[in-house]
Order: structure tokens, then sequence, then C-alpha cells
């Protein structure tokens, strides 16, 4: 039995990443969830926004974002302005509102399309976990450390793997692309 633990904790990594992204897209409910993805340029690095402010719901579709250093207002207004999210700050002080528009359907299409794309870039990373597992099979094969049968059953066991990630990939996408089209 080959030992692939660590290909399997970054594909669980990469399992989450994707379902961070995934919180970002917004489905017509105001949830603080919806702002994990922005990043802020601030003091020289990107920041995420909840490391700079306190973001809350005000009301079934707005939410407050905080922000704690007077300074960085303008940067939380420009990332979020910037970000593929769609939304108008309005800023008062260190105040900024944010007012979730009814989806249209032209929007809704955007947003599957956002997730779609979020779900392959998961798939790609599985893979390349996928690739540099077998690759290290290969070498240790080549270097006489295992054996053909053994880089054979350590081949298809890092394919059973891999097939279970993109299954749960694509189980989140289809969730989430209902969860944008048809929202409670």
């Amino acid at each position: 039995m080959m030992d692939f633990s660590d290909a399997e904790s970054r594909m669980k990594k990469t399992l989450e990443v994707m379902h961070g992204a995934f919180a970002g897209i917004r489905t017509g409910r105001a949830t603080p969830s919806l702002l994990e993805p922005v990043k802020v340029d601030a003091y020289e690095q990107k920041m995420p926004l909840n490391q700079l402010a306190s973001i809350s719901v005000a009301e079934a579709r707005t939410l407050t974002v905080q922000v704690w250093d007077a300074a960085m207002v303008a940067s939380v207004e420009k990332a979020l302005r910037e970000s593929e999210l769609g939304l108008n700050p309005m800023t008062d002080g260190q105040m900024i509102r944010l007012t979730l528009p009814e989806l249209s359907q032209e929007r809704r299409v955007e947003l599957s399309r956002l997730a779609a794309k979020y779900a392959e870039q998961a798939r790609v990373s599985i893979r390349n976990v996928r690739r540099d597992a077998l690759d290290k099979l290969k070498k240790q094969e080549k270097d006489g450390d295992i054996s053909k049968d053994d880089a054979h059953q350590g081949s298809e066991q890092m394919q059973k793997m891999t097939d279970t990630y993109i299954q749960q990939i694509n189980e989140s996408l289809t969730r989430k692309e209902q969860d944008i089209t048809n929202p409670q």
C-alpha cells in the first residue's frame, strides 16, 4: 500500500478552497461569507477583507462592512467595486453598505459560469496532485524502491482517489448551480 496522505491532504485543501470560492458567489441572500473571496490591497500586500473589517447582515439583502482603519476605507471600497460580485458599495465614514440587487436571469447565468470556472480550477488542481503522485511512483519504481506491481497498484489507488474528489467537485457545483438558479 502506497502512502498518499500528502496527495490526499492537498486534494482536501483544493476542495476547501473551491468551497470558499463558492461561498463568495451570491444567491440573492445576504451572507458575510459572500465577501470571503474579496482581497484588499492593504499594508503593501493583498489581505482578506475579514482581516480589515467586520462584516454583518443588516437586512435580508444588505451587508455592512465596518472598516477598522479609516485609512483603509478607500482600498476596501475599491476592492469591493472591482470584485466579480457585481456590488455597488456606498460609503458613510468607516461604514460601507452593500445592497444586493435582485438577481436577473442574465446575472444568474454569469454566476453559474463563475461557479463552473472555480470548479474547473479545482479539477485541474486535483489532476496536478495526481500527476505529482504518479511521478513519485514512477521514480520509486525506476530507482528500484518498489516493484512494477506495487507501482501499478499505487497508480490505480491514486486514480480512485482522484475520481472521488472530482465527483465531490461535480456534486458541489451542481448544488451551487441549483442554489444560484433557484434561491429560496
